[in-house]
Parts: structure tokens; sequence; C-alpha cells
């Protein structure tokens, strides 16, 4: 399919007395390869951060729905893994399941690019997406372009190889563009109901995303150091009044990751689990006493029994 596009800029159409029976919703999908930032956007798109980010590619494992109402309209985001295509051991091939699972149950994709780069790893990603749906092209990251006009040739070159409805160049973290996203995916969802309250901002527990947020800690202050297949369980979740205890255990391969991990007179172990339970007091309003351990757990990334365990899959 060849269709040549260029990012155009969307001004608001909201209307203050938009009737009620013009309300729509629907699930939209944010699809691309690692580190493109799909979960920044996430969170920027819905205002609160529910999904985890870091340098390190495959932070993102789980399908997690952010919500985003507003008088006309309710977006459900559907954060999905970065897509695989390389080292498919089973927790990866889950992943990957993940991704083309979500984009059956959709009515709209957001493929997200970084701007200026386009390769075969994005062109895998595009050979998934639907052509019986509207599918935005976001070009993310145009704040570390110094010459937009850059962006309007490289949107032309990818628009040749995919019929997009709309294209898009936004930057996630600076929160440019994204009204103009959002009223360029309401032209696109259907007339419908709310499908979530409307002040829900994600379909997870907060037992999930207590151990989302402490898995994010571990990548942000072990770099590269540590391989990415550690993962975080939580052993203990209590509500207590407005205070959450948590018991959480982190999963790692081999005795070496979990003396990385503790670090010196455990200090480094420590630090993650302060910079965590901020990160939840922020996200649950209110204190949690937090107890992390690290457990040696070998082989798990490619054991399905225990991925199963684990809800991966």
């Amino acid at each position: 399919m060849t269709e040549q596009q260029q990012p155009t800029d969307f001004a608001s159409t909201r209307d203050a007395d938009c009737p009620p029976e013009s309300f729509r919703s629907g699930f939209i999908a944010i699809v691309g390869r690692p580190n493109v930032g799909k979960s920044t956007l996430l969170n920027h798109l819905i205002g609160q951060k529910i999904s985890i980010t870091s340098r390190k590619a495959q932070t993102t494992r789980h399908r997690i729905h952010g919500i985003f109402t507003d008088a006309h309209a309710q977006f459900v985001f559907v954060d999905t893994p970065g897509f695989q295509t390389k080292h498919l051991n089973a927790l990866n091939r889950g992943m990957n399941r993940v991704v083309t699972s979500s984009l059956r149950d959709v009515q709209i994709v957001i493929f997200v690019l970084e701007a200026l780069r386009y390769d075969e790893r994005d062109q895998e990603v595009l050979k998934l997406l639907p052509d019986n749906r509207p599918v935005l092209l976001v070009i993310n990251k145009i704040d570390e372009v110094a010459d937009k006009g850059q962006l309007f040739t490289f949107a032309e070159r990818v628009a040749q190889d995919f019929k997009f409805a709309e294209i898009i160049p936004v930057s996630a973290k600076q929160d440019i563009k994204l009204d103009e996203l959002r009223e360029a995916l309401r032209r696109h969802l259907p007339p419908g109901e709310l499908i979530y309250d409307a002040d829900d901002i994600t379909d997870r527990s907060e037992k999930f995303l207590a151990a989302e947020m402490l898995r994010e800690k571990v990548f942000r202050f072990t770099g590269d150091e540590l391989p990415y297949s550690v993962s975080v369980v939580i052993e203990q979740f209590k509500l207590e009044g407005k205070l959450r205890r948590i018991n959480a255990a982190i999963l790692v391969d081999k005795e070496a990751h979990k003396a990385m991990l503790i670090g010196k007179k455990g200090e480094k172990l420590k630090e993650i689990a302060t910079q965590a339970r901020l990160d939840m007091e922020k996200l649950f309003d209110g204190k949690v006493f937090l107890e992390v351990f690290v457990k040696v757990r070998s082989g798990w990334a490619d054991d399905a029994r225990v991925l199963r365990s684990l809800g991966y899959e």
C-alpha cells in the first residue's frame, strides 16, 4: 500500500455544548518496537504514571489499560510490550502474543516511531497492523530533532509502506501535541457508552502496579549490569486504613545477580525499595510500608509454568 501524507497540526475541535448522544468510546492499542516511548506516551495521555518506563528494552511485559475520560469521550489505551524479533525465549514469545492479541481487540491502533529512526524492527511491527481499522502514525521524541523540516521527509518515507489514517508528530515526554493526538483519536472512535467508570485510570490492581513500580526501579538502578530477566512477586499486600503493607520478592536468575541487586551492605536494595515506595505512595495517595527481598529462581524466563504463575502467559 502506498500513500504519502504529511504531519498535520490539529486545532482543537471540542464543543462545550456537545450533546450526550455524541459521546464516543473505544480501545486504542499503542504498538511499536522496544524503546520508542510507548509507555511514556500512555502515561502522559492519561496524566498519571501507571506504566513503567526505563531505557532498558523489554521493560513493559503485560497489556495495561490506561483510561482517559473527558466530557466527550473515553479513551481506553492499551499499552503493549515492544515487539521482540530477537532472543525469543518463552517470556518474549508470550510478550509477542500480547501484542498480536491486542491488535485484534481494539478500534484504533497507534503505531509509534522514534523521530527519524525507521528500520527493519519497525517494519516487522508494521506487518502486524490491521488494514480494516484506523492506524495513526505517531512520530515521538520530536523535541530531540533540531531541524523540524526533516520530520516531513521522514513521514513521507514511512507512509510509503502503509496507509495511515493520520500522522501526528509528538513529544510524549514534553507533552507536545498530545492534545492534537487526542483530538485525532476522538474523530476515529465509534459512538459508545462509558466502558469504565469516569474516574478510573487503569484496569490493573494496586498489587499489580506495586510490582511494576518496584521492577522499574530495579531496572533504573542497575542499568545494563543486570539482565532483563528480572521479575517481581508481591507476596503480601494488606490495606490497614490508609496504610498499605507490602512484602515483595525480586526474582533473579543467578546468585551473582542477587549480590548485584543487594549491593554493598544492602545499600542498592535499600535505594531501590525507597524509590519504589515513594512512587507507590504518590500513586496510591497513602503511606506504604514496603519490605523487599531478593530470591534466585534459575531459568524462570524460559519456564512456561513459572511464567503462568507470574501472569506472563
